[in-house]
C-alpha cells in the first residue's frame, strides 16, 4: 500500500520536499492556504520533472506517474486522518509553527516532523499532546540534488520516533545524522556562521561576491559558495535563522546590517530574483551584482546601477 505524506507549506523547501517524496513513491499531499502558491508550484513540480526527462534521468512514464502522486491541498482540514507522515515546511517562524505542528497533530500521523533549522525542537513541542512522536526532519536545498537529512531528537522525541524519521530517510534516497535539540543544529548553527562572515566580508569591501564564493568553493572546495547558498536559501530566511541563533548564542551570531538591509529591500536571493546574484527563470547570472549601501539602503543615492 503506498504510504500517504502529507507537506504542509509550498515553499521552496515544502516543494522540495514534496518532489522527493512523490518520486519515493509516496501518495503526496501538499498543502497550501495560498492558492495562487499551491498552483505555482504544482506547475513548477511539472517542471522539473519535465527538466529530468529532458536530461535522460527519468522517462515520461515515471515523471506522469511522479506527477499523478502529487495532490494539492488547501488547508489540513482537507487531509483524511492517520497520514504516515506529515512534515511542517512553513516560514521560520516559533508561533506559526507551532500552529501548523498542533493543527497537523489532530490527524494523528505516524510520524509528525519540522523542516525547522534553527528552531529548537522542544519549543516546537510544547503544544503538542504526543510530542514522543515529533522530531525535526532538516532537509537542504535543493532538496532534490542534497543527500543530507538532518533528524534532530527532542528532549521528548521516543526511540521508535528516530527509527522511523531514519527509515524515512532511507526511502526517500537521503543519508541522515542524528543529532540533540540545539538551536541551530548541526548544520546551521556552522553554515550559517559561514554565511554571516561572508557577508561581513562584502560590507568590509574584502572581495566581490562572487569571488569570495569562489575562494571557498576553489579553496576549500566546498561545492557552492555561501553567498550563492544563502541566495538559494533566501536572505530572509537567512536572517530569521541568525536571529534565532543571537537569541540563544549571543551576538556572534548578531545578523549583518547589510543583510537585514538587503532584506528590507527585498533582495531575498533567487526566489525574488536578486540576492547576491541576479536569478533568471532560476538560473544564476555569471557575475555577482555590486552591493552597495548608502544611508542603511541597499542601491541608495551613489549606488551602482545594477545594484538597485
Amino acid at each position: 500500500m503506498t504510504e500517504r505524506f502529507v507537506v504542509v507549506g509550498a515553499g521552496t523547501m515544502g516543494l522540495g520536499i514534496a518532489y522527493v517524496a512523490a518520486g519515493s513513491g509516496h501518495a503526496v499531499e501538499l498543502v497550501e492556504v495560498d492558492r495562487e502558491r499551491g498552483d505555482a508550484a504544482v506547475r513548477q513540480l511539472a517542471e522539473l520533472w519535465a527538466r529530468a526527462v529532458r536530461r535522460g534521468r527519468l522517462d515520461a512514464e515515471q515523471a506522469d506517474a511522479n506527477q499523478a502522486r502529487i495532490t494539492l491541498r488547501a488547508g489540513l482540514a482537507e487531509v483524511a486522518p492517520a497520514p504516515d507522515v506529515i512534515v511542517e515546511a512553513v516560514p521560520e517562524r516559533t508561533d506559526l509553527k507551532r500552529a501548523v505542528l498542533a493543527e497537523a497533530e489532530t490527524l494523528r500521523p505516524a510520524l509528525l516532523g519540522s523542516n525547522t533549522s534553527s528552531i529548537p525542537i522542544a519549543d516546537l513541542a510544547a503544544g503538542l499532546t504526543r510530542p514522543e512522536r515529533f522530531c525535526g526532519l532538516h532537509f537542504f536545498n535543493p532538496v532534490w540534488a542534497m543527500a543530507l537529512l538532518e533528524v534532530v531528537v527532542g528532549p521528548a522525541t521516543a526511540m521508535e520516533t528516530t527509527d522511523a524519521a531514519v527509515t524515512l530517510a532511507g526511502r526517500l534516497g537521503k543519508d541522515p545524522v542524528v543529532v540533540r535539540d540545539m538551536p541551530g543544529f548541526a548544520t546551521s548553527r556552522l553554515g550559517v556562521t559561514l554565511g554571516l562572515e561572508a557577508i561581513r566580508m562584502v560590507a568590509d569591501g574584502v572581495a566581490s561576491p562572487a569571488d569570495i564564493d569562489k575562494a571557498m568553493v576553489l579553496g576549500y572546495r566546498h561545492p557552492i559558495g555561501p553567498l550563492e547558498l544563502t541566495d538559494l536559501v533566501g536572505l530572509d530566511v537567512r536572517l530569521d535563522i541568525a536571529r534565532t541563533l543571537q537569541a540563544a548564542y549571543g551576538d556572534r551570531f548578531a545578523p549583518p546590517p547589510l543583510l537585514v538591509e538587503l532584506v528590507a529591500a527585498g533582495r531575498l536571493g533567487k526566489k525574488s530574483g536578486h540576492g547576491f546574484y541576479r536569478w533568471t527563470d532560476g538560473m544564476r547570472s555569471d557575475g555577482s551584482e555590486p552591493v552597495a549601501t548608502t544611508g542603511g539602503v541597499p542601491g541608495g543615492a551613489g549606488a551602482p546601477e545594477a545594484a538597485r
